[in-house]
């Protein structure tokens, strides 16, 4: 059975998750003033919902007949 999703898309997925685990971690500082919590963080999870998560679902990562990939 062949899968619809190929390297890229899994690199994306995976760019995603790091980007996610990241944010909520920089998100999760004490004190809760701190400026990465308030500042980075939500723009790092913004990043990744919006942009990274949907390229990586969306780009096609496998290749065509012609051998070029996206076709």
């Amino acid at each position: 059975m062949r899968s619809f999703f190929g390297k890229k898309n899994f690199l994306g997925v995976g760019v995603a998750a790091a980007l996610l685990t990241l944010g909520f971690l920089l998100l999760g500082r004490k004190p809760a003033t701190d400026k990465l919590a308030l500042n980075v963080a939500p723009f790092v999870l913004v990043f990744a919902y919006l942009v990274v998560l949907p390229w990586s679902i969306w780009k096609d990562g496998k290749k065509g007949r012609d051998g070029r990939e996206g076709v």
